[in-house]
């Protein structure tokens, strides 16, 4: 028989991986972000990165 305290405890394997996937998707979603800036107004999002001397 399985003691209660020990089931309702959480799997620290299954909490890392539940963390390391929400992280995964927040990336993910960071990343998309960006792309989707850097599509809309390729000029503007690159404007930082750009040596001022040139324009």
């Amino acid at each position: 028989m399985e003691d209660s305290s020990l089931s309702s405890a959480i799997d620290v394997d299954k909490g890392f991986a539940i963390a390391f996937v929400v992280l995964l998707i927040l990336f993910l979603m960071v990343m998309v972000y960006r792309c989707v800036k850097l599509v809309k107004n390729p000029y503007e999002a690159s404007s930082t990165t750009t040596d001022p001397s040139l324009s």
